[in-house]
């Protein structure tokens, strides 16, 4: 993955995408913790995710949104879209990525949406399949943008042209 550094003055938005209950019991009764996976981005090609736990909502949601902005990765977002379709896998989770025209829209749901809003993509088509666990889906997102690869970079790792990538 190509993690990467980002300036103080960037801002980053951060989302929601799910919040889970958790409850331990005891003998004393029963406990009530909170594990909150947050996606930050903003919103022109940087993406990252995190997981908080705390008693309450709002801490578990501070932590998730301090553990995102430690592992955050760059995308290459191209005129609202992606360059190149892409499929990856976490755990459960598969997604499909797809790049479409301008006027197409976000057609993803649920977690997948909240990470490609992040991130920038306007227009893109999407397909989950496999399980919809949030957190294996905003996972197997993030691995499917950090595999995409521009012309520009293709061209630096081979060594040529931008004109010798086009013609073949």
């Amino acid at each position: 993955m190509n993690k990467v550094r980002i300036n103080s003055d960037v801002e980053l938005k951060d989302r929601l995408v799910a919040i889970n209950r958790v409850t331990k019991v005891t003998k004393g009764g029963r406990t009530f913790t909170f594990a909150a996976i947050v996606v930050v981005g903003d919103g022109n090609g940087v993406i990252g995710w995190g997981l908080g736990k705390a008693g309450e909502v709002t801490a578990a949601i501070a932590k998730g949104v301090e553990a995102a902005k430690k592992n955050l990765v760059k995308v290459p977002v191209l005129k609202g879209t992606i360059p190149h379709e892409v499929e990856a896998r976490f755990g459960g989770a598969n997604v499909f990525l797809k790049p479409a025209a301008p006027g197409t829209g976000l057609v993803a749901g649920g977690a997948m949406r909240a990470v490609l809003e992040s991130v920038g993509v306007k227009d893109i088509l999407s397909k989950s399949k496999g399980s919809s666990n949030p957190h294996n889906l905003v996972k197997a997102t993030i691995v499917a943008l950090s595999e995409l690869r521009d012309a520009y970079t293709i061209a630096g790792t081979r060594g040529v042209s931008m004109d010798k990538v086009f013609r073949g």
